[in-house]
């Protein structure tokens, strides 16, 4: 997070009132917890962890339910209890938002399968309150994940961990963009022995002549270098030990097949189905005008994280909203 969103945070901070009316709601919570996992049939718990003082949970809960913590930066509380942790990148992101990566970093990793029954647990992290439950199944809503496809089938070896830090640089940049302005991008991950014969360069191979240890996505010195490249039209091509191939490939596939994408999704979002319909890989994009990312895989979207609205946007939308309501009434 840059250190400018960190300010914005800091000067939305609650008042002490607020934080502990926070503790009251969030005991109340976690006080029915164990029954809404019994009842539902949850095998997993997700908790996101940053809405609490104190992570270390005392759940009595059926011993077929494993738990996840879910956080920006915790690990260490996880570790030491012997928990799962799935790290969720630093950005603003709404609570469904969270909900979706958290969950498809959790199949990546094989942790959860299709179908598996979940409880999540989210809140505010600033005033330490988890005041929101969801139960889901996952792969069963589209609102989360493509219904009717097989979450569980990864592309074959690529490790979860790049994976994970491609969607970390993918959200940072629809997000932060780039001085101050909206950012596309495209990456493809793995099976690159079938995605580089479908692609030609747009610019020279930034990362031609270089070791493989040296462009290696995983390596954090390389995050500003990435972001930058992404600026330039093409997609990463990402192997799935995390070596950065290339950029600035532009993707070019034979098949003519019509693509059941939502409107408004352009030629980039159309390319990542189309390479991952004919290749064993992953795609993720982000979009340029609105900052959401997008994750494909076998021609079609898996998940959508979108970006949080700004204050000014939901104040312009409802102010729509009222003149369109204002409207209707008027000629009636």
């Amino acid at each position: 997070m840059t250190d400018e969103a960190k300010t914005r945070d800091n000067s939305s901070l609650p008042d002490k009132g607020a934080i502990e009316a926070g503790k009251v709601i969030t005991a109340g919570l976690l006080k029915h917890v164990p029954a809404i996992v019994e009842s539902c049939g949850a095998t997993a718990l997700f908790v996101y962890v940053d809405a609490l003082d104190d992570p270390r949970l005392d759940l009595d809960l059926p011993v077929k339910a494993k738990v996840f913590y879910v956080s920006k930066e915790r690990t260490d509380e996880a570790a030491s209890e012997c928990l799962h942790c799935l790290r969720v990148p630093d950005v603003p992101l709404t609570r469904i938002g969270r909900v979706k990566i958290a969950i498809f970093l959790a199949l990546s990793r094989g942790l959860v399968k299709h179908k598996d029954r979940i409880v999540f647990l989210s809140g505010l992290a600033a005033s330490k309150t988890l005041d929101t439950v969801i139960v889901t199944e996952v792969g069963r809503e589209y609102e989360f994940f493509s219904s009717g496809m097989d979450l569980t089938d990864a592309p074959p070896k690529v490790l979860p961990e790049v994976i994970e830090r491609v969607i970390d640089i993918a959200s940072e940049l629809g997000s932060e963009g780039r001085e101050g302005k909206g950012v596309g991008a495209m990456f493809v991950v793995g099976d690159t022995d079938c995605v580089i014969p479908l692609t030609r360069q747009l610019v020279l191979n930034p990362f031609k002549g270089y070791l493989p240890s040296e462009r290696n996505i995983l390596d954090y010195s390389l995050e500003e270098t990435v972001k930058e490249l992404a600026t330039l039209d093409g997609a990463f091509i990402v192997r799935g030990d995390g070596v950065i191939e290339t950029c600035g490939a532009y993707v070019r596939t034979a098949s003519q097949e019509e693509f059941e994408l939502p409107r408004g999704l352009g030629s980039r979002h159309h390319a990542a189905a189309a390479i991952t319909a004919v290749t064993g890989s992953l795609a993720v994009t982000v979009s340029e005008s609105t900052g959401s990312v997008t994750i494909f895989r076998a021609g079609r979207i898996i998940t959508e994280i979108e970006k949080p609205r700004s204050t000014g946007q939901k104040r312009m939308l409802s102010l729509i909203r009222h003149r369109k309501a204002k409207k209707t009434s008027t000629d009636s």
